[in-house]
């Protein structure tokens, strides 16, 4: 039997942590708990040497799983949707609250060296709540207090911090509450961020990189639906595509969110950062590479894509402005269910009747950005097309010449004139058949256009889909040769499984940074076989 210290992931989920952890230590955890058989065979099908507990956490005694060993590190997760804001005013589960208080019992029975834990910010909040399941005014942080207490009886120092994922290279904003808890007599270290925000003194100095994008964990060439189609439309082109689009019709802050992200960073936007998209559903290419050459038989070959981040989950606030992110900056926390953000990207095509721009390159809004990688529900993806995307004539044009024919299902120039028109802004609300309000940039023949590098463009469509769940790992800080296809036993995971267990897990970057500072004497090399 190995007499090398245990790591135990108490509440595994699809395997964050612990793929954190195996990146920091280059070990999985011995042993892996959770109650939620679908979870914890995402996390087999990752975690393979490590022995699976399909239990509730209550019913696991810590004694009987390390059977005598020392246990050198315990990674405790334990549910947080009931502490957390967005829970907003619903009532709260007492037993879901109380789940933490299993970290005390390990603590108390196996006495780990170390307990690395991480819940949302709230949970410093954690007391007891009335019968209607309402915290009770007056007794907030009193739990969180006799619990630490016991901790600190049991032999441990405490202590904790808040925590963002992005500043460890992850390209999440999530900011989560983490504590770190010791009794091996070795100091409790906060690891020290790898990346900072790209316009600060520490990242043009060199010190810091830049943070990771958005933009990073987009498959550009993975295509998307106007939203101008029927709901039978969406359908077929569904059918055509292997997607579920976006149910029909969109609601209207969602209207609104796209149109002042169009607005603001692709009309607007003096130092847009772009991307080179072949034909619509194309390869996708690096920004960071010169565009490749333009061929007379295929003039859209080089269509340019603006993106930006806009929000679609939760509503704003009276007065507040739609919200629009962008998308040169890490993506905000992603959510076990529901929508909350959307990608917004403007498909740019030249309309002087010279040739696509051959010297352009990707940069983002407002510093340098990673390549993009070429390889959700709860991320939506928008595509505002600045050429013809329609019938068989696809190629960008003079904006002198006649436009292209107006089919009844597309979403052409006059149309996206009118959505933009409708929907940018807070208090303006026409109606298609009403005139139009004052422009607030250029426009020209009905169009919309966009100046780029002296180039013009003129708005012609504008699409959404959501995001592919590989994306959404991917803004989580999930290597792709993660498997979140299929269970251990060689079963689908769904995209609703796929989504709700990236929405619960912890960025792997952000576990692999406190593994390492705290639990480097556990890497495998250094282990006693």
């Amino acid at each position: 039997m190995s007499c090398r210290p245990m790591i135990i992931d108490s509440f595994a989920g699809g395997g964050g942590a612990s793929t954190g952890i195996e990146l920091a230590l280059d070990r999985s955890p011995d042993v892996a708990i959770n109650h939620d058989p679908r979870a914890l065979s995402m996390h087999e099908a990752n975690h393979p040497e490590t022995i699976h507990l399909d239990s509730n956490i209550w019913d696991v005694e810590p004694l009987n799983v390390t059977q005598g060993r020392h246990v050198g590190l315990l990674w405790a997760s334990p549910d947080c949707k009931h502490f957390s804001k967005a829970k907003g005013g619903a009532p709260r589960d007492r037993n879901i609250r109380d789940l933490a208080w299993v970290v005390v019992k390990w603590a108390e029975q196996a006495k780990p060296d170390v307990i690395l834990l991480e819940n949302v910010e709230e949970f410093r909040t954690w007391g007891p709540i009335c019968d209607a399941g309402k915290p009770i005014n007056g007794l907030e942080g009193t739990t969180y207090e006799l619990w630490v207490k016991r901790l600190r009886n049991a032999g441990y120092k405490v202590q904790w911090r808040e925590l963002r994922a992005c500043d460890y290279g992850a390209p999440t904003i999530r900011k989560r509450f983490f504590m770190v808890a010791r009794r091996d007599g070795r100091p409790i270290v906060w690891p020290a961020p790898t990346h900072g925000k790209p316009d600060s003194r520490a990242v043009k100095s060199g010190k810091l990189l830049p943070w990771r994008s958005a933009a990073e964990i987009i498959d550009w060439s993975v295509p998307c639906p106007s939203i101008f189609l029927t709901p039978d439309q969406a359908k077929e082109w569904g059918k055509a595509n292997g997607q579920h689009p976006p149910k029909r019709p969109l609601a209207v802050n969602t209207l609104k969110r796209i149109a002042r992200g169009i607005q603001r960073y692709v009309i607007d936007a003096k130092d847009p950062f772009f991307v080179t998209y072949g034909q619509h559903g194309g390869a996708s290419r690096s920004p960071s590479d010169p565009l490749h050459t333009v061929t007379a038989s295929i003039k859209d070959q080089n269509a340019l894509v603006v993106p930006t981040l806009v929000q679609t989950g939760y509503g704003e606030r009276k007065g507040q402005a739609p919200r629009v992110p962008g998308l040169d900056k890490p993506i905000g926390t992603m959510v076990a269910g529901g929508a909350k953000h959307a990608l917004v990207a403007a498909f740019l095509a030249q309309h002087n009747a010279g040739p696509n721009n051959a010297n352009l390159s990707g940069r983002p809004a407002t510093a340098p950005l990673s390549t993009l990688t070429t390889t959700g529900a709860q991320q939506q993806i928008v595509a505002a097309h600045l050429m013809n995307m329609h019938g068989t004539g696809r190629s960008a044009r003079d904006l002198n010449d006649p436009h292209p024919t107006i089919c009844a299902g597309g979403g052409h120039g006059a149309l996206v004139a009118a959505f933009l028109h409708k929907y940018y802004g807070t208090e303006q609300d026409p109606r298609l058949t009403d005139p139009l309000h004052t422009l607030t940039t250029k426009d020209r023949f009905g169009l919309i256009t966009v100046e780029i590098n002296g180039s013009t463009y003129a708005i012609t469509d504008i699409c959404m889909r959501m995001l592919t769940a590989r994306e959404q790992f991917r803004a989580q800080g999930f290597p792709d040769t993660y498997n979140i296809d299929q269970g251990a036993d060689g079963s689908a995971m769904t995209k609703k499984e796929q989504t709700r267990m990236c929405g619960n897990s912890v960025p792997p970057p952000i576990a692999a940074a406190l593994a390492s500072a705290n639990c480097g004497h556990l890497l495998e090399k250094a282990g006693v076989a």
